[in-house]
């Protein structure tokens, strides 16, 4: 456009731009996490893209990319539930034969004036339980869990539309966004005023984090999951190896860590006089299970994806609170990109240097609004940044 528009003009344009990148957020916030997640997805998997693309046109390498990511993503996850199935019904059925040669009779006879024991302890509690009082609330509870399943059951069938159009929709944008990726990126350094230095900046910050939580963090809470769940079969309880894997797992990516299941557990197995296998895996989680951590972080997560530890529980625990499971990566990520922002007002404003991407600390490239200082001999001061308008 040869156009010359004035400076009422331009300002109207900003304006109107700001209101319509507003609407689209707000027009497409009920797909923000499947966009998003596509994103990721498209970031992690570009460069076998690339490789792809050296030897075929743009749609094969495209589909070749789509099929390897379901391939590398559902087919674990398909043999993980499998084996905590099959080790489920084998759980079930161990119960089944310990409720055969049990008295249960009996055994009830002895909970129920255990618990009455406990209740007579209790200040101001003058409650008796009773055989009927069980009974009445096995009932109410069953009504309810039934209910309850009748719920589901039916959100299931009509939400099985729904997922499909999400499948639909996420392969489009994953492909469009694997395809595009160069195109996106330039229009994202278009649309920044800061200019292209800040953007390049923000999005090597993201895509760190983006590979230190999905190529690290799973990778350190699967070995501890890992080796948690192996401390108690050796311990002795031989019943649901990958059950305590996928739990150790996913609260090892949290991270709360599996601590608070397995020493529970070790002392537990101690009261009930399995001393030295409770023992064990206490020790074991202590010496062995929290050192995974600061031996494979080093390795396996880049420096600009470290946060501070109070800083990821809180991105975690908010991500999962606004995003649902997706948290756990879209978390860290906002809180990544945020205190980025504040090394760039510093930066900008307070005349403190900032950390480039996996590197050392080097000299700041923005200087304070009116505090621009002459040129020394060890570095010349660089302009700030500045929009395309002007």
């Amino acid at each position: 456009m040869n156009t010359e528009f004035t400076l009422n003009q331009r300002r109207a344009v900003a304006i109107f731009t700001i209101i319509a990148l507003l609407f689209g957020a707000y027009f497409l916030r009920d797909f923000f996490v499947l966009i998003v997640v596509a994103g990721v997805g498209a970031y992690l998997f570009t460069p076998l893209f690339n490789r792809f693309n050296r030897r075929l046109g743009t749609g094969l390498s495209a589909t070749g990319t789509l099929l390897s990511a379901l391939v590398i993503v559902i087919v674990p996850i398909g043999i993980l539930v499998a084996l905590a199935v099959v080790q489920i019904s084998r759980m079930v059925d161990h119960i089944a034969e310990w409720v055969k040669t049990t008295d249960l009779s009996g055994l009830g006879d002895k909970v129920l004036h255990y618990v009455n024991e406990l209740l007579a302890r209790v200040p101001f509690a003058h409650v008796t339980v009773t055989a009927e009082t069980l009974r009445k609330t096995m009932i109410t509870g069953g009504q309810h869990v039934g209910q309850w399943l009748l719920q589901f059951l039916q959100g299931a069938a009509g939400g099985i539309a729904g997922a499909v159009t999400q499948a639909i929709i996420f392969v489009y944008v994953f492909v469009a966004l694997l395809v595009n990726r160069e195109k996106v990126r330039t229009l994202i350094g278009q649309l920044n005023p800061l200019g292209d230095e800040v953007t390049d900046l923000y999005l090597k910050k993201a895509g760190a984090m983006v590979r230190g939580t999905m190529s690290g963090q799973f990778v350190i809470a699967l070995c501890q999951g890992v080796a948690g769940a192996a401390s108690i079969y050796i311990a002795g309880f031989h019943h649901g190896f990958f059950i305590f894997s996928i739990l150790l797992t996913a609260l090892s990516i949290i991270p709360l860590g599996g601590g608070i299941v397995t020493i529970p557990f070790g002392i537990g197995m101690i009261f009930y006089g399995n001393i030295a296998g409770g023992t064990f895996v206490i020790l074991w989680h202590l010496l062995v299970v929290t050192n995974i951590d600061n031996f494979l972080r080093p390795i396996l997560v880049p420096r600009d994806a470290r946060l501070n530890s109070a800083l990821m529980l809180l991105a975690v625990f908010a991500g999962i609170a606004m995003f649902g499971p997706w948290g756990i990566v879209i978390g860290p990520v906002l809180m990544i990109l945020i205190v980025t922002t504040i090394d760039v007002y510093l930066a900008v404003y307070k005349d403190v240097e900032l950390q480039q991407h996996n590197e050392e600390p080097v000299r700041r490239k923005w200087r304070p609004r009116g505090k621009a200082k002459a040129p020394d001999a060890r570095s010349a001061p660089m302009s700030a940044p500045t929009s395309n308008s002007e």
